[in-house]
């Protein structure tokens, strides 16, 4: 089974399409592992503000199958492919791990990028996966978390019921 890290964020009506998306989650994987709920400014664009948090999962699941149960997922809950790569979302899940699979193809790049880049993915992860090590930077997440610049992407958690 692959130990899999997911990012989850929302800005249209977030608790609902969070809430319904981890349920989702949990019917499709079963054990869930959820870090806290976080709140940032819209990243790359004007928009309400986002609802973060990361999962974790396991599966039996290839990458391939993984990533088209996941977008299923989105678009259950009417996630909008239309517009720019930087606008509002009902429910936006990516997979930042999937084991310790390094992998740069393309659109396909394990680990995500974001995880290093985005307070929102850097911060939820280092709570879920303290002592994991980023499989090329070789640095844990909570080593990660506290280098990083805090001051660059303001964030807060919020109290958050999953129901």
């Amino acid at each position: 089974m692959a130990r899999v890290y997911l990012s989850i964020g929302s800005n249209i009506e977030p608790e609902t399409h969070i809430r319904s998306g981890v349920s989702a989650l949990r019917a499709q994987f079963g054990q869930v592992e959820l870090s806290s709920v976080y709140e940032s400014a819209a990243v790359g664009f004007d928009g309400d503000n986002f609802y973060n948090l990361v999962a974790a999962i396991q599966t039996n699941m290839s990458l391939a199958e993984l990533a088209e149960q996941l977008r299923a997922i989105e678009d259950a809950h009417d996630r909008s492919r239309a517009g720019p790569r930087f606008s509002s979302r009902t429910l936006d899940i990516d997979i930042l791990l999937y084991d310790d699979l390094v992998i740069n193809e393309g659109k396909l790049v394990l680990p995500r990028e974001e995880i290093t880049k985005n307070a929102f993915v850097l911060w939820p992860l280092a709570e879920v996966a303290p002592t994991l090590q980023h499989p090329v930077l070789k640095q844990s997440y909570a080593e990660l978390w506290a280098a990083y610049d805090k001051d660059s992407q303001p964030l807060w958690p919020v109290e958050f019921d999953f129901g």
